[in-house]
């Protein structure tokens, strides 16, 4: 009897060795269920990088104002997740840092979270700090951010508990050394030990996707690109200067580029958008059908557009009120 038991754990065993499992990522965000995304190259094929963005960045969650209290978490019993589809970052822009109003929400200072309060900083400029980042995801995602815009999974922006809204900042994974610029238009983590939550596109850019958390560096950009001087947010220790900052995203002169404000189940609803956008004076809007994962799906486009007439035209969508745009490389 022993022996055939013996047999039995082997066999199972063997049966069970090409079968990796993947330990489960640390979590993020209040509950966040992380799932193994791969990121699949479009093969430069503009269209097939339209379609792998568009099936990951559809909303899967109805937002209510009762899923929120003032001075606490929104829905903090629901999990946050990653999208079921792999997040293709092919073509994908980073913001350019510019000077911005401040926004006409999100800055009242103090403010009080969970029983803490927090003081907005006057300016960004100079500031860098080292810490602990997380990101957040489906649960959020169609949803308005602290500064009322809408917080879209799959631009590069993030949250900051003290940043003033909207801010650029260059975040840098200490680890592997790779660094994405995201605008901040959110408050948050309010979770101790962390500084900054970034999109669920610029956790992907990153590699936090997979880790769920990461020590990074996260420093103010000035408008023009560059790097700000370096005065250190409250309790970090002197950090040097990235080695070989990236050049700012949506240059003069660094190709033409597709500005796309959404994509629709309901081709009515694309129209009632792209008349918005006629109305309010923008030219070159385009109501397109794409298939994605075989469903039909209405855009709305603006371009293709030089660089600094598609920073002109992201700045006119976002007053509308409009969700953040995404913008594609041609």
């Amino acid at each position: 009897m022993s022996r055939a038991l013996a047999l039995l754990a082997l066999a199972l065993l063997a049966g069970c060795a090409g079968k990796p499992v993947k330990p489960p990522a640390p979590e993020a965000r209040e509950g966040v269920s992380h799932r193994a995304v791969a990121k699949p190259r479009a093969d430069g094929d503009p269209a097939a990088t339209v379609a792998a963005t568009q099936a990951a960045c559809l909303q899967v969650r109805e937002h209510r104002d009762e899923d929120y209290t003032p001075g606490g978490l929104y829905a903090p019993g629901v999990s946050d997740s990653a999208p079921e589809h792999a997040l293709d970052l092919t073509g994908l822009v980073e913001p350019t840092p510019r000077r911005e109003p401040p926004a006409a929400y999100g800055n009242r200072s103090p403010y009080t979270v969970l029983g803490k309060s927090y003081r907005v900083m006057p300016s960004a400029e100079g500031y860098v700090e080292r810490g602990v980042a997380s990101w957040y995801g489906q649960k959020f995602h169609g949803r308005q951010t602290s500064s009322r815009e809408i917080y879209d999974m799959c631009s590069f922006s993030a949250a900051h508990k003290t940043l003033p809204l909207p801010s650029y900042v260059r975040v840098t994974h200490l680890d592997s050394g790779e660094s994405v610029v995201v605008r901040v238009n959110d408050r948050g983590p309010f979770h101790s030990g962390r500084i900054i939550d970034l999109s669920y596109a610029a956790a992907v850019k990153l590699g936090l996707d997979r880790t769920g958390t990461a020590r990074v560096e996260v420093r103010a950009l000035t408008p023009d690109g560059d790097d700000a001087g370096p005065v250190l947010g409250a309790g970090s220790a002197p950090v040097p200067p990235p080695r070989a900052p990236a050049p700012a995203p949506l240059a003069a002169g660094d190709g033409r580029h597709v500005v796309q404000v959404g994509a629709y189940r309901e081709r009515d609803n694309a129209r009632r958008i792209a008349r918005q956008l006629e109305d309010a004076g923008i030219d070159g809007v385009e109501v397109e059908d794409a298939r994605v994962n075989g469903d039909k799906v209405w855009r709305v486009r603006v371009g293709p557009l030089a660089a600094e007439a598609a920073a002109a035209v992201i700045d006119r969508i976002r007053g509308l009120g409009l969700p953040s745009p995404r913008v594609f490389s041609e």
